[in-house]
């Protein structure tokens, strides 16, 4: 069984630490990132961490995935809302996938409320913050043990 998660992350997420620090913190991808790779290492998983602005290069990944990792993070962002190509190539990829927002998304404009990816997923966390990731990199690591 592969030991290592692919940890995605959509658009806009880049500008994290400067974006909207009242909705999303001022933590930057790269202490996302950090904090996921010392998760993964304290877990004995590897990590591979990926962001893009482009939808086809994160579909493109999902693909990839397939048959390679053991599990998917992912915060799709903004296309949570609005891609069914990305929740289809999740369905595709044959990977769990556990879905993460650092704010809470119900708590946000009705727009925001539904998910393409959320009735696919394992597991969905929202509103923790960086926290979100850890949790799901620590979730993955208890069903690899199962």
């Amino acid at each position: 069984m592969p030991r290592t998660l692919l940890v995605l992350n959509g658009p806009n997420l880049n500008l994290l630490g400067s974006r909207e620090p009242a909705t999303y913190g001022h933590e930057t991808l790269a202490d996302i990132q950090a904090l996921c790779c010392r998760t993964g290492d304290a877990l004995d998983l590897n990590i591979e961490f990926q962001q893009t602005n482009h939808e086809g290069q994160l579909i493109d990944w999902i693909h990839q995935a397939r048959g390679r990792v053991a599990g998917i993070v992912i915060n799709p962002a903004a296309w949570t809302h609005t891609s069914v190509a990305i929740r289809d190539a999740l369905v595709a990829s044959e990977v769990p996938v556990i879905e993460v927002h650092l704010s809470n998304v119900h708590k946000r404009e009705e727009f925001r409320h539904h998910s393409f990816v959320s009735g696919i997923a394992v597991g969905v966390i929202c509103g923790l913050g960086s926290n979100g990731y850890r949790m799901a990199i620590e979730h993955f690591a208890h069903l690899l043990k199962a």
